[in-house]
């Protein structure tokens, strides 16, 4: 799909989440979870859950040192939509389907005039069959599979299963937790992967091949973050669709592909986090944000339930505006009462300020941002209530005030 005109490109990532083999501890629940806001005081130590709390892991795969966009970052996999992605041939794939509503996907409560555009736009007025909800999910089980080699999809004997329990009518897919199927063995997935990096159309090829569809249904609508103007560059912007998926598998094979991804790790939200704040990796404010929501769950069931239900609701679409000042860096948010009234995706705005952090916070009552003072010392500062029933991000500030720099 053609998306020069909107200066950005769309992409998908996914936010995958494996069981691990350790038990939960009993108490872990009432340790981890704060159902308070995300209050401005800022303080001077940072305040996670254990990463012993939780009984999941969270892939992150590091982005190698010659990208051109954010080099040596950890991301979650995902990637550019390929025009394959919208292809009429996933039509014949997805024929048992194809009278379900959006593929059997189901509707979002949100008002369709409300929606982000990734979600909203008419793909039939673009040239394409294939609704982009879909098409978006294809692109981020293609791009997990191409980047670390971990394949999201559904057998014909699935697919079966999946018709006979009308999962139109429930919410999005079945309750239990995603399971990886075993299509072939590894040496045979490892030749469809190298065809699929070469060319993405091979991915509809291996599909119709081994007689699988791509999962959509076990990805469930996160949120939508837009790369902010002027950070990377005019040709460096990205609209991208975020999806989280959770396995019921302890961490499946992977295998960085060496050329995008030099590195993989699977660690917990808040060992990510703790990492992060060590300055042993970094990792950009989406991943900052949406992992600091992920605290709030330690229990990955908790957590399948809450995306699974809360994905029919919608999201907004988050493009930062950036506040920057001689002691910190701010990225303001969706709500937030310095985000510019005018705030859409053309939007070229940076504000400039010669207040202190103090002063920036003092009198506010409605705050969404996320305060830097480094890129490795950052806090998200929330004190307004998130749309569509999403959740507040876990960590409290690990900044210390202006007078004490």
């Amino acid at each position: 799909m053609n998306t020069a005109l909107r200066h950005w490109k769309e992409a998908a990532t996914v936010i995958l989440a494996a069981g691990t083999r350790h038990k939960l501890p009993v108490d872990s629940l009432t340790r981890c979870v704060d159902k308070g806001t995300s209050t401005p005081e800022i303080s001077g130590h940072p305040n996670l859950p254990d990463r012993f709390s939780f009984d999941y892991e969270v892939l992150l795969l590091k982005r190698s040192g010659t990208s051109g966009f954010m080099p040596n970052a950890y991301v979650f996999p995902g990637g550019i939509v390929d025009p394959s992605d919208f292809s009429s041939q996933w039509l014949d794939l997805f024929k048992s389907f194809r009278s379900s509503l959006n593929f059997g996907l189901g509707f979002v409560k949100q008002p369709p005039k409300t929606r982000p555009p990734i979600f909203s736009t008419d793909r039939k007025k673009l040239g394409s069959p294939v609704p982009g909800d879909v098409a978006l999910r294809i692109c981020a089980v293609r791009e997990t599979f191409e980047e670390s080699g971990v394949l999201l999809v559904v057998s014909k004997e699935e697919e079966s299963i999946l018709l006979n329990n009308n999962i139109e009518n429930n919410r999005y897919s079945p309750s239990e937790l995603t399971r990886i199927t075993d299509l072939c063995d590894e040496s045979e997935l490892a030749k469809w992967r190298v065809l699929v990096n070469e060319n993405p159309s091979n991915f509809i090829r291996m599909c119709r091949e081994l007689e699988c569809l791509p999962n959509i249904w076990a990805l469930h609508e996160w949120g939508n973050w837009l790369t902010p103007t002027g950070v990377y560059g005019k040709q460096r912007r990205y609209d991208t669709a975020f999806y989280i998926c959770c396995l019921q598998e302890t961490p499946p094979h992977t295998l960085q592909d060496q050329k995008e991804i030099v590195h993989f790790k699977w660690s917990t939200p808040s060992e990510i986090l703790h990492s992060y704040q060590a300055r042993e990796m970094w990792i950009a404010p989406p991943q900052f944000y949406d992992l600091s929501r992920m605290c709030r769950f330690p229990s990955l069931q908790d957590l399948h339930s809450f995306s699974r239900q809360r994905a029919s609701e919608g999201c907004e679409q988050w493009l930062p505006v950036r506040m920057v000042s001689d002691s910190c860096y701010i990225s303001l948010l969706p709500g937030d009462e310095l985000y510019p009234e005018e705030g859409s995706g053309q939007m070229d705005v940076t504000l400039n300020t010669d207040q202190s952090l103090d002063e920036i916070h003092q009198g506010r009552s409605a705050l969404h941002r996320i305060v830097a003072l480094d890129p490795y010392t950052a806090a998200a500062v929330v004190t307004i209530t998130p749309k569509y029933k999403h959740l507040l991000p876990f960590t409290r500030s690990i900044l210390r005030t202006s007078s004490q720099l």
